[in-house]
């Protein structure tokens, strides 16, 4: 957990060895609570990837906050992300207010993103993040710098996760990565080719339903077809993400179709619709409509 865009799914992503939950440079892109599972051969991890917690301006966000602190509950240890190339500000406090109060689970802190400072920056971040845990009353099990994006103290994080876990038959069959309906997944690669380039607040009223899925004959080998909808909260919006001569959505389409396809493994045809859902992130009929 973590304020928005601190590197939690990229985080996720490298511990599970795949993809399963969708990465930008926008903040809150994660939208629901998403589990990424690993397999060892001395212990299985559940990770759980949630929404960076915010101050919410939008009923869209307030279901978001609640997300993450509805999983609080439920976890044996929390790892708290904040990056190395950002300063240490109230919503990394708050946020630790908060996790100091969640007595049964271990509490870990994780310097994302240590690939972007050197040793003089990181050194001192290691050490406000120190002092953030002391102010607020928590016991950090561990503090660990660390880049996913290159691959560094990665599996440091999960053998010291392993220690904390308590015994248990595995949770999840060998080989599930992530209990994410197929449908959501692909929701989430749509909405992750749409967020790039995008701007001011329009990463934030982008939803992707998919409306129908299914191969297009019975051959093993069938192409499979998928009608999907990109919903913006206004007309200027739906302008952007069309692009002139709808160009840009074409370019959305391919990005998606690809990551579909390695998703799937097969030939996917997917057609993409843009339309326009008023101020959805307010509406709580809606919010129901797109999954929130």
């Amino acid at each position: 957990m973590g304020r928005p865009n601190t590197g939690k799914s990229t985080l996720i992503n490298a511990l599970v060895g795949r993809k399963v939950a969708i990465t930008s440079s926008k903040p809150q892109t994660t939208r629901h609570a998403i589990r990424g599972i690993v397999h060892r051969a001395d212990a299985q991890i559940v990770l759980v990837d949630t929404p960076g917690l915010h101050k919410p301006r939008t009923l869209l966000g307030q279901r978001l906050n609640d997300i993450v602190r509805a999983t609080w509950s439920e976890v044996d240890a929390v790892v708290l992300c904040i990056p190395a190339n950002e300063p240490i500000g109230p919503g990394d406090r708050r946020i630790a207010a908060d996790i100091a109060g969640l007595k049964q689970a271990k509490k870990f802190a994780v310097v994302t993103k240590t690939d972007l400072v050197g040793p003089a920056k990181l050194a001192e971040q290691l050490m406000g993040v120190a002092k953030l845990g002391e102010h607020a009353g928590i016991s950090f099990e561990d503090i660990v710098p660390l880049s996913a994006v290159a691959d560094d103290q990665v599996e440091l994080l999960s053998e010291l996760l392993i220690k904390q876990l308590p015994e248990s038959p595995p949770l999840y069959p060998e080989g599930a990565v992530t209990d994410e309906p197929t449908e959501t997944m692909i929701a989430e690669l749509i909405r992750e080719a749409a967020l790039e380039g995008v701007r001011d607040e329009l990463p934030h009223s982008l939803a992707v339903t998919v409306e129908e899925m299914g191969p297009r004959s019975d051959s093993e080998n069938a192409l499979m077809d998928i009608h999907a909808v990109v919903y913006v909260e206004r007309q200027s919006q739906k302008a952007i993400v069309l692009g002139a001569g709808g160009a840009r959505m074409k370019e959305v389409g391919s990005t998606a179709r690809a990551a579909i396809e390695e998703l799937l493994g097969r030939r996917v045809y997917l057609d993409l619709h843009v339309k326009i859902a008023k101020e959805w992130q307010r509406d709580p009929r809606q919010l129901r409509k797109l999954g929130f």
